[in-house]
């Protein structure tokens, strides 16, 4: 039995503090200490994407961090996302374009979106697919999400700019 260890992170906005397994994942320790299921243990080798969480608003896959790795860091998921209503637009346009069916990949998609999205713009086609790349979709096919995506962000651009 190894020994556990004291963590302090921020979690959507709250610091929460823990005592860890140091081998415990992060994607672990958000669905089994802290009830947050949006995030989903897939393949469990970081080829997915259900597990991606930000971590100091970077999208990384959960799975592959320790949770000890994330101390002192903010972690946001697709709950924080949603409660702050910054993936609003994203959801609704997933739906519209019917870019979800068993909605297992669906959290980690909006996380990638909304981390692609935050980098203002649009981007092309080809950059959707590419930050894609590391979700993986049984269900529904790529071009609904991509063409989601990249609705969300000409009209992101077009308010921006009062079109």
């Amino acid at each position: 039995m190894t020994d556990a260890v004291a963590l302090a992170l921020t979690i959507n906005g709250e610091l929460v503090r823990r005592t860890v397994e140091p081998r415990e994942t992060l994607v672990d320790f958000l669905r089994r200490e802290l009830q947050l299921t949006g995030t989903h243990a897939g393949c469990e080798m970081g080829a997915c994407g259900a597990c991606l969480v930000l971590l100091d608003d970077r999208p990384v896959h959960a799975c592959l961090v320790f949770a000890v790795q994330a101390d002192g860091a903010g972690v946001e998921t697709v709950e924080g996302l949603t409660e702050r209503a910054v993936i609003a637009d994203l959801q609704q346009a997933f739906h519209a374009r019917n870019a979800l069916q068993c909605g297992f990949c669906t959290p980690g998609m909006l996380v990638t979106a909304h981390g692609l999205l935050a980098r203002r713009g649009v981007p092309s086609r080809e950059e959707i697919r590419d930050a894609l790349s590391g979700n993986y979709c049984r269900c529904t096919g790529y071009e609904a999400i991509v063409d989601a995506i990249e609705q969300v962000a000409r009209r992101r651009l077009a308010t921006v700019e009062g079109t």
